[in-house]
């Protein structure tokens, strides 16, 4: 692996952003002259900042935000700068590798587009990228250990879900490779009964408060209903996310209500909250 270390004047031309950047980053980490913060970082501490940054993001591009997106689409990457520079100075990769890791899977999972091959559609096109994905998978297994079956650890066809995804969107991930085997229900009036199942269970455990098993029912009800926006076509995250600004806009009115009135929130009764809120409600608010 070839280490990267450009001279100054190469990065003031400033003929490459990219260049600049992990030049920028390489002097961060200079341990004799860099940032005593940047030094410190490891992987697993600027891991909570890289997931922050993808979220900072996804709230630009909910809020229609452009330049907030190219803001923060920068700062994205310099997460991605970060971890590879960890890793050159570990000896592992550098970020020219990891960029042109990320060119060739995508050259190899797009032979519509780089080779001769056709599609029919855009289903065709997703089962095919879903099974070059396995064909990895099992190229991977190939070179991981094995239990006492002789049976590779990461086998099964979930084994590339990532587990550190928000669980709402792993669970969903989860759901759509299980249905790719023919392991999931048919109609959607199915899933809605599974849900009264699921909630009719939780009740269960509420009455006699066997807490240790709520914690339980109250995943397999979430799990049910992320199953019920995958068969509606609805991305749960987005969902619970609008739910969420709904929730909010409307809550904020309803203090703002009190406030005109001379009162603050924490001051009424529920009763009275709940009266500003079904107006405000009706008012679609």
């Amino acid at each position: 692996m070839k280490k990267f270390s450009p001279s100054e004047d190469v990065v003031k031309k400033e003929y490459s952003p990219i260049l600049k950047l992990l030049w920028v980053m390489m002097e961060l980490r200079n341990k004799k002259t860099g940032c005593p913060w940047d030094i410190e970082q490891t992987f697993k501490t600027i891991l909570p900042y890289t997931i922050e940054e993808a979220y900072e993001v996804a709230d630009a591009i909910e809020n229609d935000d452009i330049e907030q997106l190219k803001e923060e689409l920068g700062d994205l990457l310099l997460q991605v700068v970060f971890h590879s520079r960890i890793a050159e100075e570990l000896g592992k990769f550098n970020f020219f590798e990891v960029a042109s890791g990320i060119s060739e899977k995508m050259i190899i999972r797009h032979p519509h587009v780089f080779s001769d091959e056709t599609v029919e559609n855009l289903t065709e096109q997703s089962n095919r990228w879903e099974a070059q994905k396995v064909r990895e998978r099992l190229e991977r297994s190939k070179v991981v250990e094995s239990d006492s079956d002789g049976i590779p650890e990461n086998f099964s066809i979930i084994d590339g879900v990532a587990r550190a995804l928000p669980a709402l969107k792993r669970a969903e991930k989860i759901q759509k490779q299980a249905a790719r085997v023919g392991f999931d229900w048919v109609e959607v009036k199915d899933v809605i009964n599974k849900i009264r199942e699921e909630l009719s269970e939780l009740e269960n455990e509420i009455l006699p408060s066997h807490s240790e098993k709520l914690a339980d029912e109250v995943g397999d009800l979430l799990f049910s209903c992320v199953n019920l926006a995958r068969h509606l076509n609805v991305d749960p995250e987005a969902a619970l996310r609008l739910g969420n600004k709904k929730f909010e806009k409307r809550f904020k009115a309803v203090e703002k209500e009190l406030l005109r009135k001379g009162q603050r929130i924490e001051d009424v009764s529920q009763q009275k909250m709940n009266i500003i809120w079904d107006k405000i409600k009706y008012d679609n608010v």
